[in-house]
């Protein structure tokens, strides 16, 4: 019976599954691995795509407010998860690029990340006898060139899926919710928290606006929509974040300003919804929240490929 209503409601539902596989190149993205991971990449030689995106041990981010990049110079944004990025509409907090493509060109030539020209990076691989062995293999060319380069770290992104958290067991008829998350879950649909964050990735699919209800505090330096389309309205309006994986993809907000979850659902109940929630709705929501934890991407599991 469980599982039958659980199949019913699935689809009705505003969320869905992570696929517990996808559809990518293998060879390029551990090739695509290897230069996310590789501090080649950098004016420095110390800074890597890892350096801000820890895969391993943060979820995909780098648990600083804002991070840090060539030569430890401090950017002004917090860093988004790189988890399950492919299922995203848009990149960086105010959406500026459209492809992943067009995302890897901006730390990989901003002089506070990566301070690299594309030129510079492809002649540090062409010079390199591993990369130049690998790039012929997989791509069959004797020089390597920057398109190459953001294909493969691509391919290795697409990879990055974070499948089988409880609430998708749930979705799909295999597992059940407690009581509490639950009925976090209902909250979160009564409430309207799943205006902005619904579909696969819980976000990622919209720009939306935090101060609704409330006024938002507003400064010019700010990664909004404003400062891509110079509108007013546009004014503390981001692409929307995912909650997959939320509980630890710390510190919150995009100026990373927001050390807890707890606090973060509140300041957003407050400046969206305009009042606080009670104690006993806060914490059912925050465990429903913490059943979207996924899996290791499986790319990530193999040994010996990094």
């Amino acid at each position: 019976m469980f599982l039958l209503t659980a199949l019913y409601t699935y689809g009705y539902e505003p969320v869905q599954p992570v696929p517990k596989v996808v559809e990518y190149d293998r060879d390029k993205a551990e090739l695509g691995k290897l230069l996310f991971h590789d501090p080649i990449l950098a004016k420095d030689n110390r800074t890597s795509c890892s350096y801000c995106h820890d895969l391993y041990q943060k979820c995909g981010t780098d648990h600083r407010p804002v991070s840090k990049g060539f030569h430890d110079r401090k950017g002004k944004v917090n860093a988004p998860t790189v988890y399950n990025v492919r299922f995203n509409f848009r990149f960086f907090w105010d959406g500026r690029a459209k492809t992943l493509k067009e995302q890897i060109l901006g730390p990989i030539q901003s002089p506070v990340e990566m301070n690299m020209s594309l030129k510079e990076v492809e002649d540090r691989l062409n010079q390199h006898p591993v990369y130049r062995k690998k790039f012929k293999e997989i791509y069959g060319v004797d020089r390597i060139t920057f398109e190459l380069v953001a294909d493969a770290i691509i391919e290795f992104e697409k990879a990055l899926i974070t499948p089988n958290s409880k609430f998708d067991k749930y979705l799909r008829g295999e597992a059940q919710l407690t009581e509490d998350e639950l009925e976090g879950y209902r909250l979160f649909k009564k409430l309207g928290c799943i205006s902005c964050h619904n579909g696969i990735n819980l976000g990622g699919n919209s720009f939306q606006k935090i101060g609704v209800i409330k006024p938002y505090p507003w400064h010019p330096y700010y990664p909004d929509r404003y400062r891509i389309t110079g509108k007013e309205f546009d004014k503390n309006v981001y692409r929307v974040p995912t909650l997959r994986n939320i509980d630890c993809t710390y510190p919150y907000f995009h100026d990373g300003s927001v050390k807890t979850l707890e606090e973060a659902v509140q300041l957003m109940a407050y400046y969206n919804l305009g009042f606080r929630l009670p104690q006993d709705e806060l914490d059912k929501i925050i465990a429903f929240l913490k059943t979207l934890r996924g899996e290791l991407p499986e790319i990530l599991k193999s040994e010996g490929k990094q």
